[in-house]
């Protein structure tokens, strides 16, 4: 970064314009003495109260049906056992397991056994979700077309990530697919993952899971969060597997390749040759 020739004396050059259009990470912030700015200390406290609010935003299940339009008519809204905010973020273990009228109504839906039960979960950032209904616009009819058969969406409140192992476990599907806020950081308050799991069952461990995050208009715009699920989906259907084993390599396409089933983790891995499976 070159200084710019009417940097005053005293202070610590800060980015150009059009370097900062690059990136909101908190570089090139400048310095006056030893001291931030004023301007850089009041936008740190102010995306921190974001970060703060994002974690205790209660989520509206009704407003994100709404958003959802034919698709969440039938949606099922379940809990945790965490019954209440403070307790979700005190007791992560219960965040991850259902509550008892919500293993019920999920067993009693008519469309158990499907390919995919989608969740759409609050976890650490209910306003992530509000991109989950132009990721699904793209999303779903792709997998239709395919021939998928959908379960009706799921909208789980207190989650964390390993709910939606119960949940599909209760709708007996083949996948599931949790949309779920994440940790809300210092430049991004509403960042949705996704996490997908081929047979869900209740103890599956992260490296049974596939994850694709940071999706937002500012990250992953959702038209690209969509186009790497669909690989990410189709490959765990077509292997029958998910997680470690499963690479993304949806870049493959670009080039007209299709990938192996040992799936080496990069392309140049794979002019290495094929990668040992420790199983």
């Amino acid at each position: 970064m070159s200084e710019p020739p009417d940097a005053a004396p005293g202070r610590t050059p800060v980015l150009r314009p059009e370097d900062r259009a690059v990136t909101p990470a908190r570089v090139g912030l400048g310095r006056t003495g030893v001291s931030q700015t004023t301007a850089a200390a009041l936008a740190f406290a102010l995306d921190h109260a974001r970060a703060r609010d994002a974690v205790h935003h209660g989520l509206d299940p009704e407003a994100l049906i709404e958003a959802l339009g034919d698709f969440g008519q039938s949606a099922t809204v379940v809990a945790s056992q965490a019954g209440d905010r403070s307790l979700y973020l005190t007791r992560p273990d219960l965040g991850g397991r259902l509550a008892a009228d919500g293993v019920a109504a999920l067993s009693a839906r008519a469309d158990r056994g499907a390919d995919l039960a989608l969740v759409l979960a609050d976890g650490l950032s209910s306003q992530a979700l509000r991109h989950a209904p132009a990721l699904l616009a793209i999303l779903v009819p792709r997998l239709q077309a395919d021939g998928w058969r959908l379960a009706a969406p799921v909208i789980a409140r207190h989650a964390r990530v390993a709910l939606g192992d119960e949940i599909g476990e209760a709708l007996g599907a083949t996948l599931v697919l949790v949309l779920i806020g994440e940790r809300p950081g210092l430049t991004a308050a509403d960042s949705l993952g996704a996490y997908l799991t081929w047979a869900p069952e209740v103890g599956r461990s992260n490296a049974q899971r596939n994850c694709v995050s940071n999706i937002r208009p500012e990250g992953l715009p959702p038209p690209a969060a969509a186009d790497t699920l669909h690989w990410l989906l189709t490959e765990a259907r077509r292997r029958r597997l998910s997680g470690v084993r499963l690479k993304d390599q949806s870049d493959l396409r670009q080039i007209g390749e299709t990938a192996p089933d040992d799936a080496p983790a990069t392309l140049e891995a794979r002019r290495r040759g094929p990668a040992t499976d420790p199983d």
